[in-house]
């Protein structure tokens, strides 16, 4: 997938194109689209008149984005969304309904298919740039959360076994410095991705692990690591 293999903002430092599918069966709708993001000159776009035909675009050529109205004939927005997220190949193409069923319980049904988000009909045709854009940012970000994610999982279980390590007198000053580099790592990064507490917790491993005292680094960590199993960090 395009947007994961290159971030948007690396993308854009570089000059390239942003592929952007846009799915309407109201040739205005189109136009006017064409005209609105023709405003921005990383985006290049591809225009359908119906999900059959949005498939099979997808099919020959996956985009960055897709932009789809939700009342269409033959196959409606979220029946191609379905489709889509249905096909390893296309499962991650990230999708932003434009529809005038705005209401919160009505988007929130679109974001449980699967959208990344909802661009009100009647859009400013100056703006929809931005809006496209800020939805790849949210894209691009979401990655990122996931990745960090990740490595605080595998860093969990480092700091697990280095818990066990502080039980051993002479393994516990290389066991400390091991400790206080994972904690300032963490410290520096987990905020970044909303997880404020382990921030927290992490900075006062840190000052523990940098006192050398085995009982304070003990302490310290069974606090972060408890934080870490109780947060949705294991859920996601």
């Amino acid at each position: 997938m395009q947007m994961q293999a290159l971030p948007v903002r690396h993308r854009e430092a570089r000059a390239e194109a942003l592929h952007i599918l846009h799915v309407d069966d109201e040739a205005d709708i189109r136009e006017v689209v064409a005209l609105s993001l023709g405003l921005d000159p990383v985006f290049k776009l591809r225009s359908c008149a119906s999900g059959t035909d949005a498939l099979a675009a997808v099919a020959a050529s996956p985009p960055d984005l897709i932009l789809c109205d939700v009342i269409m004939p033959v196959m409606d927005g979220p029946a191609m969304l379905l489709r889509l997220r249905q096909n390893p190949r296309t499962a991650e193409i990230p999708v932003v309904f434009m529809t005038g069923f705005t209401r919160e319980g009505e988007v929130a049904v679109l974001k449980n298919l699967g959208a990344i988000g909802v661009i009100a009909k009647p859009f400013d045709p100056i703006s929809l740039a931005e809006s496209v854009r800020g939805h790849l940012r949210c894209r691009g970000m979401a990655a990122l959360r996931q990745g960090f994610i990740r490595r605080l999982r595998a860093d969990a279980a480092v700091l697990i076994k280095c818990r066990a390590d502080l039980d051993d007198p002479g393994m516990a000053r290389a066991t400390l410095r091991q400790i206080r580099i994972f904690a300032h790592a963490l410290a520096g990064a987990a905020g970044i991705f909303g997880f404020h507490r382990i921030t927290d917790m992490a900075a006062a491993l840190e000052r523990a692990a940098q006192d050398g005292t085995r009982e304070g680094a003990i302490a310290a960590l069974d606090a972060l690591l408890g934080d870490i199993a109780r947060s949705q960090v294991f859920r996601e």
